[in-house]
């Protein structure tokens, strides 16, 4: 009897052990766009504006999904795919990351150095704290290697979960004034379609982050020494995507119940934001409720710095050191983690010397990093498509029919959501 019932053990041990990546790309995902945008679409606009937030969540999936189909259907990450497919779609990935990483490293890090000290008010410099961060980081992947931050992000997206779970049963009980009495901005403004604009394009992630899922997929395969099957890709993919997608309601919820209706303007910047909400939680339920949404606060910025500082570096890594056959993968890998060493160090500090040598004009660089990413998705979405319906991946791990369509239709709202852009940004 014990013979019959241990290949269901191993089947069910082997997927199990497959779930990591989508925790990163949680980790990866929970940034500004939930801790800002999702919480100040509720503060500014109450419940009226779920349906964005749901809208782009469904619009992400497929392409964001095909990263671990790739991977799990021909071995190999989206990078390889991109340069299969031919020079344009491969040279236009690499200027896209390149273009934007120093930016939106900088950026996340600032943010969280900002909420460190309003957390923890030590009196230290936003720089400080970066460093400070930056260094913890650093130190956690170069010791921990993947298998390290595979399970620092599983308790740093539990614990986020957790924490801004409660933050919102205690808003729950907040007594305010009926949300039905408050006059709602009209969405019709220049105004208000440029925020709904963005904050669909930044929800949950942009899709270049597919490739770093592809990338973290590959090496959770390669730690435990077995192929990928599409079905623990798929899972493990559901449960990080989700994920992101519920904590973003969750702080869309926030903003409903604490900030909507409050009379107050509510700040741009985001740490001046994340402050003004931990203070209303302070006013309306006492000052012990403000450690409780400052560490959600905290710890969103937190899992975006540790999971980007690994990204790149993979991906600038994989870029000098494409995959090749098993015979020469094995040298290949150990060339390719010198170099990771060698980035993870080096992409922080350029990140950090930008932000410092064009402090008054660093909004505009965010702005531009936002705007391409915003832009490529269509772009890195199409290529996707291609890889997973090429001829190169199985016909057992193609999308089928149905999803096809609503993959097509998904690329179509894309489109739409890039036409905005461009017409609100050069024509309204």
């Amino acid at each position: 009897m014990k013979s019959q019932k241990s290949p269901v053990k191993t089947k069910k041990t082997s997927i199990l052990r497959n779930i990591g990546p989508g925790f990163l790309l949680a980790g990866a995902a929970i940034g500004v766009s939930h801790l800002v945008q999702s919480t100040r679409a509720g503060a500014d606009y109450g419940y009226i504006l779920i349906w964005a937030l749901l809208l782009a969540c469904i619009s992400k999936y497929p392409f964001l999904e095909f990263g671990p189909r790739y991977v799990a259907g021909t071995g190999k990450h989206l990078i390889t795919g991109y340069k299969q497919l031919g020079k344009i779609p491969y040279l236009l990935f690499i200027f896209i990351t390149v273009a934007s990483m120093f930016i939106i490293q900088a950026a996340v890090t600032i943010v969280t150095a900002g909420l460190a000290e309003r957390l923890f008010n030590f009196g230290l410099s936003p720089f400080t704290w970066s460093f400070i961060i930056f260094g913890a980081s650093i130190a956690l992947l170069l010791i921990g290697k993947y298998p390290g931050l595979d399970k620092s992000m599983k308790i740093i997206v539990s614990l986020l979960t957790l924490a801004t779970l409660a933050a919102v049963c205690m808003a729950l009980g907040i007594q305010k004034e009926p949300i039905e009495t408050v006059e709602v901005p009209p969405l019709w403004t220049t105004a208000s379609l440029g925020f709904i604009i963005a904050f669909m394009g930044w929800m949950p992630i942009p899709l270049d982050a597919a490739v770093w899922h592809s990338i973290w997929t590959k090496e959770k395969a390669h730690e435990n020494r077995e192929k990928l099957s599409l079905k623990g890709a798929f899972l493990d993919f559901n449960i990080g995507y989700l994920s992101a997608c519920f904590i973003g309601v969750l702080f869309f919820l926030l903003g409903v119940l604490v900030m909507f209706g409050s009379g107050e303007s509510f700040s741009s910047n985001s740490v001046e934001f994340s402050s003004q909400l931990i203070n209303l939680y302070g006013k309306t339920l006492g000052e012990w409720s403000k450690p409780v949404i400052a560490i959600a606060a905290f710890v969103t910025m937190l899992s975006t710095v540790i999971t980007v500082t690994d990204a790149y570096p993979r991906v600038i890594s994989e870029l000098f050191y494409p995959e090749k056959s098993s015979e020469a993968e094995a040298d290949n890998r150990k060339k390719r983690w010198q170099f990771y060493k060698i980035s993870i160090l080096i992409i922080p500090i350029l990140s950090l010397a930008i932000l410092y040598f064009t402090s008054g004009s660093f909004t505009i660089l965010v702005d531009f990093a936002a705007g391409l990413s915003f832009l490529s998705a269509p772009i890195l979405a199409w290529f996707n498509y291609k890889l997973v319906t090429g001829k190169e991946m199985p016909e057992a791990d193609r999308p089928g029919k149905n999803y096809r369509i609503f993959t097509i239709v998904c690329f179509v709202m894309l489109l739409v959501f890039n036409i905005a852009y461009l017409g609100y940004n050069f024509f309204i």
